[in-house]
């Protein structure tokens, strides 16, 4: 019987190692930290959670559908979640499918599989695995620009940033605006002696409550065509929020969607109430002094760095991902076309996937894993398909932004649809799967270009 290998205990390795369990298919798990949850254990070395950190995302729409979450916030905080992880965990018995404290080395190809090692604390360990999916997270390795001259004050990414009495007393510059970025401004001016945000494009800001509900539960039915949706909830966000450039930001050269909105208001009221300023993009460190491209300057104690992260799978040769530019380019952003036994889960970027999209995802790999041991026919097939074929296009109509954050963003309705219609291919064949409708199968829209 084939054995497999899942790096990683977070949301997409639970959600592997449950559909892989549910499968009947034989596993082991690998962890670095000491449990459950990846970053979202706050005292996990590799985490880049702080304090103040809640969902962006509603709870409805991001929970695994199985299981519920034994809360009634909306919204709720790191806390609350690693303690839904632990509990996921330990109600379907996975994590005694997985070895913590040991950090995976390397991946190398051996006959017919792959060749796993790993540090633990009681020593090297070297198993051989018919197949191995990556699911150590896309949120841990932080994307450190640089920039020209020398800041002499502290200078931190967002990922060494667990508490707002870190800046008490400091004057601060925040670069990018991001989620996180935007989060730790609206804690910095309760504590700081100044806050500003360098940024160097506009930002759509999306309340998390409209009309009384969370809003990313409204319009959970037929999802709308991109441009109309992008027409209507324009104007809803104006409506609600205003103009985010009276406010000091710079006019977005995009529509809304084409890149991850900001789900934080209250930073709006912040520059409203003078607590914190908006500057332009950065042209060079002097000391102390920072200078931005439209001549203006100013004096800072701590620069934090809002960035961002960018992928990192440092165990495997990047060929063996197919990776070209930001990000490898996988069939559904889980499978290398080389099909060489290696599947990657929560590669994905989207607005309100949530966990169960990343379940969905996990479930195909376990649809396509019992179909090489028991349907072959059904395996070599979805090979071929995934050879001769255009690649659905997951955009939903979208003109993503050509920048590396958004290299594998998907639209959340149509990734859905085609992991779905892939899963029911692979368990019923093709002719049953002809019922189903697993959407446009047309080559990706060139993303729009666009600075990084």
């Amino acid at each position: 019987m084939s054995r497999y290998a899942i790096i990683g205990a977070g949301p997409s390795g639970l959600a592997a190692a449950r559909a892989l369990q549910k499968g009947g298919i034989d596993f082991d798990g690998y962890e670095a930290s000491r449990g459950v949850g990846g970053l979202w254990d706050i005292e996990n070395p590799r985490s880049t959670m702080y304090e103040s950190a809640h969902l962006i995302s509603s709870r409805t729409t991001t929970q695994f559908a199985e299981f519920p979450m034994q809360t009634d916030a909306d919204y709720p905080s790191h806390r609350v979640l690693i303690e839904y992880f632990r509990a996921y965990a330990s109600t379907y018995g996975l994590a005694e499918r997985f070895r913590f404290q040991a950090k995976v080395t390397s991946l190398d190809r051996v006959e017919d599989g792959w060749m796993l090692r790993a540090e633990a604390p009681d020593g090297p360990v070297e198993a051989r695995y018919d197949g191995v999916i990556l699911a150590n997270g896309t949120l841990a390795e932080p994307n450190v620009p640089a920039f020209p001259g020398e800041f002499t004050g502290e200078l931190l990414h967002t990922s060494a940033y667990k508490r707002a009495t870190q800046l008490t007393g400091k004057r601060v510059l925040i670069i990018g605006a991001g989620n996180s970025g935007c989060d730790i401004a609206v804690d910095a001016v309760h504590h700081a002696a100044s806050v500003d945000m360098s940024v160097r494009r506009g930002y759509y800001f999306v309340p998390r409550y409209l009309f009384g509900r969370p809003s990313d539960t409204l319009n959970q039915g037929r999802p709308l065509p991109a441009r109309i949706k992008q027409l209507i909830d324009t104007r809803v966000l104006r409506a609600f929020t205003g103009d985010p450039v009276r406010f000091g930001f710079p006019k977005p050269d995009y529509r809304i969607y084409e890149s991850h909105p900001i789900v934080n208001t209250l930073i709006l009221n912040h520059l409203g109430q003078g607590d914190l300023g908006v500057r332009p993009d950065i042209e060079r460190f002097e000391g102390s002094t920072v200078r931005f491209r439209d001549g203006s300057s100013g004096v800072y104690d701590t620069v934090l760095l809002a960035t961002g992260y960018t992928l990192d799978y440092p165990f495997v040769d990047r060929a063996e991902l197919n990776w070209t530019g930001w990000s490898p380019k996988l069939f559904l952003n889980v499978f290398p076309p080389s099909f060489n036994g290696l599947y990657v889960m929560g590669m994905i970027e989207a607005s309100g996937i949530g966990w169960q999209g990343r379940y969905e995802q996990a479930a195909l790999i376990a649809e396509y894993l019992a179909a090489l041991e028991r349907h072959p026919d059904r395996a070599a097939a979805f090979r071929a398909r995934v050879a001769g074929e255009p690649w659905p296009d997951l955009t939903g109509g979208y003109r993503y932004l050509g920048l590396e954050r958004m290299s594998y963003y998907v639209n959340k309705d149509a990734y859905r649809g085609a992991v779905r219609a892939a899963a029911t291919t692979l368990r019923n064949g093709d002719a049953a799967a002809r019922g189903t409708t697993p959407g446009r199968s047309i080559r990706r829209p060139r993303r729009k270009e666009a600075q990084a």
